[in-house]
């Protein structure tokens, strides 16, 4: 009799295991709930959400940033065909998750996202030169790629955040000619460098020549006859109390000085020109 009881009770109880069961949907995720083949049209948020796995099911969705990296290669605007590394990150708008699924399905990525992002690719980097992709152009490609994306997704739930080149694998010979072309325009770059410091030390010496040159003009304007006739004066006066003898040739004005061929003289002799 227990044995009986005891049977009934497990199978009661997996009964309703059986009708019953459980999902935790984690932040950053939502579940969409898919009752006999139909999706519901609004998405469960974070917790623990009962369905009866005989009839329904619960599909999470992730709504975090997703990277998606793609290896390609694209075209140029000369016609090059350039090796890629792409990532695409993206992230799915959690309140349009059960249209997602209703139109497109799980595999968005491979039916959505990748068509779209090689369609838009190709179509902007055809108007762009190689060389661009390793300048500064390369985020005006990168945002003008995902702008397009965007706009053949507008609505479908699915938000390009970024899409970025990380590596560019340009031909040999281009690589190596914008290569060149780089180190030439460094070596211009020293060049004028060097050219713009020779022009400021010419700058410098001209205006140190015309410091001097103002300095001699003041100092010439400032001797008149007057002050020179003065220094004379005190000339005469120091030398005549030389205890040597001095010749001394003056006009009046400057004295000129000159000793004997036998270098001593019993006096001081002024011959003035004028007499």
């Amino acid at each position: 009799m227990k044995s009986t009881n005891l049977m009934k009770s497990i199978g009661f109880l997996l009964v309703i295991f059986s009708l019953t069961s459980c999902i935790t949907i984690r932040e950053g995720e939502v579940g969409v709930k898919r009752t006999l083949g139909e999706y519901s049209n609004t998405a469960f948020t974070k917790g623990l959400k009962v369905y009866n796995p005989l009839t329904s099911r619960i599909l999470v969705i992730s709504t975090q940033t997703e990277n998606l990296e793609v290896g390609l290669t694209i075209p140029s605007r000369e016609g090059l065909s350039i090796g890629s590394e792409v990532s695409i990150l993206y992230n799915i708008d959690g309140k349009k998750a059960p249209d997602i699924l209703r139109n497109i399905g799980t595999e968005y990525e491979r039916n959505v996202i990748l068509p779209v992002f090689r369609s838009a690719v190709a179509d902007v980097t055809s108007r762009f030169y190689a060389k661009d992709m390793h300048t500064g152009e390369r985020a005006t490609i990168e945002r003008a790629i995902r702008d397009q994306m965007m706009s053949l997704m507008d609505g479908k739930g699915i938000e390009v955040e970024a899409v970025l080149l990380k590596s560019i694998q340009l031909p040999r010979s281009l690589a190596r000619a914008i290569e060149e072309k780089l180190e030439a325009e460094q070596q211009a770059q020293r060049m004028e460098f060097v050219l713009e410091q020779a022009k400021r030390e010419a700058e410098q010496k001209r205006i140190e020549a015309a410091g001097v040159r103002d300095a001699q003009l003041i100092i010439a304007e400032g001797l008149d006859a007057k002050i020179l006739q003065f220094k004379s004066i005190e000339a005469f006066k120091e030398l005549s109390k030389s205890p040597n003898a001095k010749v001394i040739i003056t006009d009046g004005d400057m004295p000129m000085i000159m000793e004997d061929q036998f270098g001593t003289q019993t006096g001081v002799q002024k011959v003035n020109k004028r007499q």
